[in-house]
This record gives C-alpha cells, structure tokens and sequence, in this order.
C-alpha cells in the first residue's frame, strides 16, 4: 500500500482516466472492493436555496445488489413483484418497518400509499429510506422505479459541509466502465446546481477504493464541470 500511496501526488489533479486506473491498481484488498467518490461543493446547505440532490443512472451500474422494498396494493403490488421488488406490501409492510424489521435499501410507494407511509416518516427518514416524488421513488410506475434500483441508480444529497459522497462501481470493474461512471455523476452533480450557489461550484472530487487512498480528479475531462 505504502508504494501505491507514493504514485500519488497529493497536489495533483489526474484526469478522470488515469485517475481511475490508479485507484484500481491501489485496490489490493482480497474482497472486490468499492470505488467512492466525493465531492466538495461551494454551497451552504443551511439555505433552502442551496440544497443539492437528485438521482443518476449509472450506464454500468453500482456492483450492489440492492434489495428494494414497495408500498403498493393490488395490481400496482404484482407489477412491482414482477419487476423485481424483494418486499411488497401495504400496512402489513407498515407494521414491519414499526417493528424493525427493515431488511432493505430503497423503498418505492405508488402515491396512494403515502398516507400509511407519511406515518414512518420518523424511522425511514434518518436512514434516507423516504420515498420522494422528486426522486422518482414516489410513483405509479414502480416497475420502472424497482428496475432502475435496480439498475444502478444512485441518489445524492449533499451533506451539512457540502459534500457529496457515492459508491460509483467495483474494483473489478473495466477502467472504461468506472471512467464513465464518473462522468455520469459529476455530469449529475454539474446539473443539480442550485440557485442559491455563488462562486465556484465543483471545489473538488476525488474517488478511491474502500482500502486505498484518495485520487484528486480534473474534472475538465468530464463532459462538463461546475
């Protein structure tokens, strides 16, 4: 690790490629490790004005399985079943969740259902599992939602300091395959720009593997930058 460490120069800024291959060849963990990327943005979260968040659709994916959990009833329950959705239910799902028993990663609700899901606001909210229409989680598409889940969609939020943080693939990922993902969601970030944003927007990103350390990225070689 020592080695790999030394190949990076902390006061540079590599392009999204060659950045990328460093961080695979610094990922000699004996499990596939994640890639991570973090971003540093030039916002206040603390105005409403200046809030980041929103989903991307990864073209390769995340290289997580999540498991995805809906409230729906009827024919809107079958269709989310048969699209791949791992717990579907109603207030029989509601009781679960107030018992604990949160065995999932995202939750998807038709809007009919918000009413019994509002009242678990207070267990799924700190853990970022709330459904949001602006994320596309509250909908009466839930097939579409569980398979783009599914399918490497990843939600951000920026945090209290103006960070952003995601899983954006495998180690074992081709490097192309990584490189694009990258571009996917600073592209993502780029366009969530808020209103209230003033100066530099992108600060700084970097990605790194779960057990290697951080690669600064130039994101002039994404296909646009803040």
């Amino acid at each position: 690790m020592r080695a790999a460490q030394e190949k990076v120069d902390a006061d540079t800024s590599y392009e999204i490629d060659k950045g990328v291959k460093l961080v695979k060849e610094f990922a000699v963990a004996k499990f596939d490790e994640t890639v991570e990327i973090s971003m540093n943005l030039g916002i206040d979260t603390r105005h409403a004005d200046q809030q980041v968040r929103g989903v991307v659709q990864l073209p390769h994916g995340t290289g997580k399985s999540l498991r995805v959990a809906v409230f729906a009833k009827d024919d809107k329950a079958e269709e989310a079943k048969l699209a791949g959705a791992d717990v579907v239910g109603a207030e029989d799902l509601a009781e679960q969740v107030q018992n604990g028993q949160i065995d999932f990663d995202r939750v998807v609700a038709t809007p009919d259902m918000m009413a019994v899901v509002g009242r678990l606001g207070k267990i799924l909210g700190p853990r970022g599992l709330m459904p949001n229409p602006k994320l596309g989680s509250v909908t009466p598409n839930v097939g579409e939602a569980v398979k783009a889940a599914k399918g490497g969609e990843v939600q951000f939020r920026a945090q209290k300091e103006g960070i952003v943080h995601a899983g954006i693939g495998k180690a074992s990922f081709p490097e192309a395959a990584l490189a694009e993902n990258v571009r996917a969601f600073v592209n993502a970030i780029s366009k969530a720009k808020p209103t209230g944003a003033k100066g530099t927007y992108i600060k700084k990103v970097a990605i790194s593997s779960t057990m290697g350390p951080g690669v600064k990225l130039d994101i002039s070689s994404a296909d646009s930058a803040g």
